[in-house]
């Protein structure tokens, strides 16, 4: 945990330092929650899905946030950035997979208003990791358009998703790490790079 928790600060630090590069903040920031989340589970032969991965993460931090810290800063910005992403159709899955001819996705409208239901109702019953579990399916649409050059860098076209994107994980990152820094008994996975002592 430890390891975890230092690493995910050091690119949180990094991210801070990006100023209005918010191309440079989100990709910080996301190896932050890489740092944190990451399990060596994901890189054997059998891998989990991300998704699977996200869940798993957030329901743990879900039942140790006693305080309810992350719903609370969630709901008080949903009415901005976080509602914004999740009202965005560019940063969700099937609107992507349909534009690029993918069968089966021809449904993508009712996938997305089906999704903003479901986010509706896990507001309303406190169901935090539902709402994490959403928020970063999205974040991860835009994590792969950055990271697999599908955007320009500092582009004039749909700069509110990568802002917003930047703003959210700024500020509910530091959440999830204090919050494993307050549970350190609790098993976060094995880094799967751990630091090697190679002198001896």
């Amino acid at each position: 945990m430890g390891l975890r928790v230092h690493r995910a600060i050091s690119w949180i630090g990094r991210a801070e330092a990006c100023g209005t590069d918010d191309d440079a903040r989100f990709l910080f920031l996301w190896i932050a929650f890489n740092a944190a989340y990451a399990d060596e589970r994901e890189f054997q032969v059998v891998q989990q899905g991300e998704r699977a991965s996200f869940l798993e993460f957030f329901g743990k931090l879900a039942a140790l946030d006693t305080d309810r810290r992350i719903y609370d800063a969630v709901w008080q910005r949903f009415s901005g950035p976080v509602r914004l992403l999740l009202e965005n159709r560019y940063v969700f899955n099937p609107f992507w997979q349909h534009h690029n001819g993918i069968e089966g996705f021809e449904d993508w409208k009712d996938r997305f208003r089906a999704a903003a239901r479901g986010v509706a109702q896990a507001f309303q019953s406190g169901d935090s990791a539902r709402v994490l579990s959403a928020l970063f399916d999205r974040l991860y649409v835009l994590r792969n358009q950055l990271v697999h050059g599908g955007a320009t860098w500092n582009s004039g076209v749909n700069r509110s998703q990568v802002r917003d994107g930047a703003e959210i994980l700024g500020f509910l990152l530091p959440i999830f790490v204090d919050l494993m820094m307050e549970n350190p008994q609790e098993n976060w996975g094995r880094p799967f790079y751990p630091v090697i002592d190679d002198r001896g």
